[in-house]
């Protein structure tokens, strides 16, 4: 019993997981398309700013693997709040999109889903903890990438400079 004299009462139901597991399923699976996807453009990026400086040119590849892949977990969050929106856990897109981002970002919202979909809330926060993560070893091996270029521009100015 809760200080106020009411039990809280959280039902958890094998379709509410169930429709979890496929939800993180089918956000995982966009984000499978969308990391390769991420790393084929900064490649190509790459290749067409290798005229700049190394370092303008790695800067400018991050900056556009950081784009694609906040665009990328925009849209996995789109998945999320379509399904509150339509299972009716929330009464609007705008508030569906809000809390879903919210969520998935795992900051927390105001707002709260239906008792019937309420363990979604945990859910979609793992789903976000998982994408970032696997966007966060995007963006290091892109930053690798760019350390080892400037580090091997460096080196082959040093020596250039001792042979001197």
């Amino acid at each position: 019993m809760s200080q106020s004299g009411v039990f809280a009462v959280h039902v958890i139901r094998l379709e509410e997981v169930a429709w979890g597991l496929l939800l993180i399923a089918v956000t995982m699976v966009m984000h499978a398309f969308a990391m390769p996807a991420t790393l084929t453009v900064c490649a190509a990026a790459q290749r067409r700013r290798a005229k700049l400086p190394g370092f303008f040119s790695s800067v400018y590849t991050l900056l556009i693997a950081s784009l694609l892949i906040v665009i990328a977990h925009l849209l996995e969050v789109i998945v999320w709040a379509l399904f509150f929106y339509l299972r009716g856990a929330l009464p609007t897109t705008s508030a569906a999109y809000y809390y879903a981002l919210l969520q998935y970002t795992t900051v927390g919202s105001e707002l709260m889903l239906t008792d019937r979909w309420h363990l979604l809330g945990g859910m979609i926060a793992m789903a976000g903890l998982l994408t970032f993560a696997w966007s966060t070893t995007v963006l290091l091996t892109l930053e690798q990438r760019f350390q080892d270029d400037w580090q091997g521009t460096r080196e082959g100015q040093d020596r250039v400079g001792s042979a001197q």
